[in-house]
């Protein structure tokens, strides 16, 4: 049995820090979940399930000096999408100061497939140059990089369309993509953190199925029970709306995450690994699809 662990999750009321929220509780673990907003509802469900709650900002290293105080790992991520890339990268750097100062055991950064490989994508690489600082800063760290997440497609922006039979993305049907759902990224950060010794320095590219635009078409039909009918566009469409994202599905095509699967299966058989077929017929696709826009 793992002896149980305190850790500091940031982003603990979102989506993947939910997650590995969610996986070490259910193995045993203590969470202390960061947060800008202590009485926000989702801080409050955390709360009530037992953990407990540290109001802290990225802008405020003191805050997170205090969050990180006496823990045993901390589960770090950045995000681009509300400051841009910049401030993703200084979001991580933050971090890595937080965890060198306090001397924390173990850093679990989560960064993103391929990252490592000059992609030139923008927020690839703004996680990679916080890999580059953690790698530097003497803290014993491991990075875990997933690939595109299938609860992606619970998004309005990506389910808006399957009323009508219809799934697009911007890139061709044929083109396979690696994809993995959070809660086995949650499960992978769980299994790392009590790993430990034995990852420290290690850097994890991780999925959990790989299918192309079609198949997943094919997967949605059986599911909803009626037509579907994948339809790709060029990224040049998206390109106004976010250079990055553009980017991002030209890479998709071009190169494509190159994760390998079987092995990572093999090596952590804790993990719950989901094939995207698995994932898909676990969500409530009514609810979802009723509050997508018509």
């Amino acid at each position: 049995m793992t002896s149980s662990k305190l850790v500091l999750v940031t982003g603990a009321t979102g989506q993947q820090g939910g997650a590995v929220t969610q996986a070490l509780l259910k193995n045993g673990h203590r969470v202390r979940g960061l947060t800008r907003n202590a009485d926000s509802s989702s801080a409050q469900n955390l709360a009530a399930q037992g953990v407990e709650i540290a109001v802290g900002d990225f802008t405020d290293p003191d805050s997170l000096l205090r969050a990180a105080d006496g823990v045993d790992a901390i589960f770090a991520m950045t995000t681009p999408f509300e400051q841009g890339v910049e401030a993703e990268t200084a979001q991580g750097l933050v971090l890595t100061d937080t965890a060198r100062k306090t001397g924390v055991g173990h850093l679990v950064y989560s960064s993103v497939a391929s990252a490592d490989k000059q992609t030139g994508i923008p927020h690839f690489d703004s996680k990679y140059t916080v890999e580059e600082a953690i790698a530097a800063s003497g803290v014993p760290y491991t990075i875990i990089a997933p690939v595109f997440f299938m609860d992606n497609l619970l998004q309005p922006w990506m389910s808006g369309t399957l009323n009508e039979g219809k799934l697009s993305m911007a890139m061709p049907g044929a083109r396979p993509l690696q994809q993995i759902s959070v809660a086995n990224i949650g499960a992978f950060a769980a299994s790392v953190i009590e790993r430990r010794e034995s990852v420290f320095g290690k850097r994890f590219d991780i999925a959990g199925d790989e299918l192309t635009n079609d198949n997943l078409a094919a997967v949605f039909a059986d599911i909803l029970g009626h037509p579907v009918q994948y339809e790709g566009f060029p990224p040049d469409a998206m390109r106004e709306q976010s250079e990055d994202m553009a980017i991002m599905f030209e890479w998709f095509d071009a190169v494509g995450y190159s994760v390998n699967i079987d092995g990572l299966r093999s090596e952590f058989p804790e993990v719950a690994w989901q094939r995207f077929d698995e994932w898909a017929r676990a969500q409530d696709w009514e609810t979802v699809l009723e509050g997508a826009p018509a």
